[in-house]
């Protein structure tokens, strides 16, 4: 059977603000000359939309309809040999046009794009002469989609992000990718980079990984690709080389693999997102292979489910979170103007535990400049520098750095007992023991020796910048710089603002905070900031029900609707008791009526246990010695697993309501900013304030929506 055609839609772009790519076509001949004395000419189709590389290349209906006239031109050749697919220097094609999907009013548009996508992408797959696709560059969702219909893929060395990443968004790959890869790479390994990945932060694979998955044929130097790509061409239609696959198994290894993405999709999302088992369903469809009735009706079932997905609210939600990170999170709200900030030649960090030494390893690494760590002993100090130094080892023994880059790197840390060595500094970070009284003697001994310029940072987690920079010469210079542990992973840093704090104290964290590569969401001071306070007023609730009688189980198991990354009291073992009772006790200070201290919290930490849970084998089980530290006292009934998140979501509401209208962020999109990067919440949820609105929670606690229709969610 051959593909589906389809009338081709007028020209032009589908909805506001596409960009439409150009698909070049040149005719080249195949290295080896004349085949029987036939020219042997290859069409080399090179999807371009005429920007640098910092826009990458995507698949609207306009572009799709350029690749199609492409591929008419390209079969009318004369002595046509093969067909082959580049992209413009360092791009493929990176996939869908999400402004599109996100403008969809009706079940009908996106059903119609997939249609057209697999009508387009079928002529690859179809065709009578072999099809190639040199990867020159990031490849992601339909831009792996449309190299798979390829009858074979070559990739350069250098291509760093190759994904199909549907599901962290919301989707499905729905040009091709549930049906082809896995009847090319193996069921198991299809399930890896269908679910497994995107559900890990969307993790990438690299050149090489995609060759040792079978995902390509052949990896060759950037420097001479396509050069090197085209000789391989011309060998296969020669037939002086061919390519061997090993033979996918559609038995027991089939079912194993269902089984294992399952099992790692119900731990990740807990049945709240609809698109992985979404995924699984066409993953089980393409057992059935790739021959052209099979290929049809896995494809269908393909148009189906994006069109479901796309008119869901979680995709809308999605879609809003992606939003932030790639556009809000890059032009932060309220920043000072760039030129205001100082330049940062060497740093200084007060302190020599696990987050001053995550700290000092990642100034050096990034910002490349001498750091100094502090401390008052001796010991400790020794042990931080080791510990950078260590890291850095590791990262040289994984190839992640250069003999040259880790000795430089290792050469930029030092440590001193004496707070003199930050005599030079234009920045000094303190992450000290997190007591008021602790941090304002370390300030007012750094500003003792720094100059009048130097920028003083706090990374506290919950405790008043105003206050840390009363009575200091210059508190105009204090600002806080909160990061998140493990500092190197987690993308977002906390700018706070104190009442004194000025433009260029501010203006210098931001742009610090770029080059760690970290995304600074700006706070006006106020206990406990935004993402410790929206955790801890959550999970008070949650330990609230533990010390009124709810099961621990129950507790535990409330908010697993929403599909959180982990449970409540797997996060409190991930935060640690000390710290969340610490947290807990400065905002019952702050707002008595609102937060509460859990007694069983209180008795946990003084019998320094690490948290909760305990692992069983492969499972987490309350330890048994917490629950007799909790020693229940219920007066009345026990919350039922319901009442316990109904009231977390409340509270939850509650205090984002309260984050907004009283200044602390400038919207609650940076609510929700906070919450993705510094929290891991998932994108499916949209960060905080669409599920609250989805849920109708927010007008039922607050009394309104936080988003206008439309925006994460469907258009009203």
């Amino acid at each position: 059977m051959s593909a589906p055609v389809l009338t081709k839609p007028e020209r032009g772009p589908s909805f506001p603000g596409e960009v439409v790519a150009d698909v070049k076509v040149r005719v080249v001949d195949l290295p080896g000359g004349p085949l029987g004395g036939v020219p042997q000419r290859l069409a080399l189709l090179t999807l371009d939309n005429g920007h640098d590389h910092t826009k990458p290349t995507t698949l609207g209906p306009g572009t799709l309809r350029a690749l199609d006239d492409a591929l008419d031109a390209a079969f009318a050749v004369d002595g046509l040999a093969a067909v082959a697919v580049t992209g413009k220097p360092f791009v493929f094609t990176v996939g869908a046009d999400l402004k599109g999907v996100a403008v969809a009013t009706d079940r009908e548009q996106p059903l119609a794009l997939g249609r057209y996508g697999h009508a387009v992408f079928r002529r690859l797959h179809d065709s009578p002469v072999p099809t190639f696709a040199f990867v020159n560059g990031a490849a992601m969702g339909g831009g792996v989609e449309l190299a798979l219909h390829c009858h074979h893929r070559t990739v350069a060395s250098d291509v760093g992000a190759i994904a199909l990443p549907e599901c962290f968004l919301g989707l499905v790959p729905a040009w091709g990718g549930t049906q082809l890869l896995p009847n090319l790479v193996g069921p198991d390994a299809a399930v890896t980079v269908v679910l497994e990945n995107p559900l890990a932060q969307n993790r990438m694979l690299t050149a090489r990984h995609a060759l040792e998955l079978g995902l390509v044929d052949r990896l060759y130097a950037a420097a001479d690709f396509l050069e090197q790509s085209l000789l391989f061409a011309g060998r296969v239609v020669r037939g002086e080389e061919t390519v061997t696959r090993p033979e996918v198994d559609r038995g027991e290894a089939w079912d194993a693999a269902l089984a294992r993405g399952r099992a790692l999709v119900d731990a990740k999302v807990h049945g709240a997102a609809p698109a992985p088992y979404r995924a699984l369903e066409l993953l089980e469809l393409a057992r059935a292979g790739t021959a052209p009735e099979a290929l049809d009706a896995g494809t269908a079932a393909e148009d189906e489910a994006l069109a479901d997905l796309v008119m869901g609210e979680e995709l809308r939600a999605s879609l809003y979170a992606f939003d932030l990170v790639q556009r809000r999170a890059k032009k932060p709200v309220g920043v000072p103007d760039r030129s205001l900030a100082r330049p940062v030649t060497a740093v200084g960090v007060v302190g020599a535990g696990l987050m001053a030494s995550q700290l000092a390893l990642l100034v050096a690494q990034r910002l490349e400049v001498p750091v100094v760590l502090t401390d008052l002993d001796q010991e400790r100090i020794d042990r931080a520098v080791a510990w950078c130094h260590g890291e850095v080892d590791g990262l040289l023994q994984r190839r992640r750095l250069t003999p040259d880059r880790a000795n430089r790197v290792k050469s930029l840390i030092r440590g001193s007992l004496d707070t003199a060595a930050f005599a030079d500094a234009d920045l000094v970070v303190e992450a000290v023991f997190e007591r008021m009284d602790v941090k304002q003697q370390v300030f007012a001994e750094v500003e003792a020796v720094v100059s009048d310029t130097c920028v003083l940072a706090t990374n506290t987690s919950s405790l008043s910048v105003t206050e840390m920079a009363r009575g200091l010469a210059h508190p105009e210079r204090v600002v806080g710089f909160h990061v998140f542990n493990p500092v190197a992973v987690l993308p977002l840093v906390e700018v706070v603002r104190g009442q004194a704090t000025d433009d260029a104290a501010v203006a210098t964290a931001f742009a610090v905070g770029r080059q760690l590569r970290k995304n600074g969401v700006l706070v006006r001071d106020a206990p406990a900031f935004v993402v410790n306070r929206v955790l801890t007023r959550f999970l008070g609730e949650v330990t609230r029900a533990v010390d009124e009688g709810a099961s621990f189980e129950d507790a535990d198991a409330a908010l697993a609707p929403l599909g959180l990354p982990m449970s409540p009291f797997a996060l409190l073992g991930l935060v640690g008791p000390a710290v969340a009772l610490h947290v807990a006790e400065v905002l019952h200070a702050a707002f008595p009526e609102r937060f509460v201290v859990s007694d069983g919290l209180r008795r946990l930490v003084a019998a320094g246990k690490p948290g909760l849970l305990r692992q069983d084998g492969d499972r987490a089980e309350v330890d048994p010695e917490v629950r007799a530290l909790f020693g229940q006292a219920a007066t009345g009934p026990a919350p039922t697993r319901d009442e316990v998140r109904e009231r977390a979501l409340g509270a939850l509401a509650q205090e984002v309501r309260l984050l907004v209208d009283e200044g602390v962020v400038a919207e609650p999109q940076d609510v929700d900013l906070c919450m993705l990067l510094g929290a891991g919440w998932p994108f499916h949820l949209g960060g905080v304030t669409p599920y609250l609105d989805r849920t109708g929670v927010a007008e039922r606690v607050t009394g309104r929506r936080f988003l206008p229709p439309g925006l994460a969610s469907l258009p009203g």
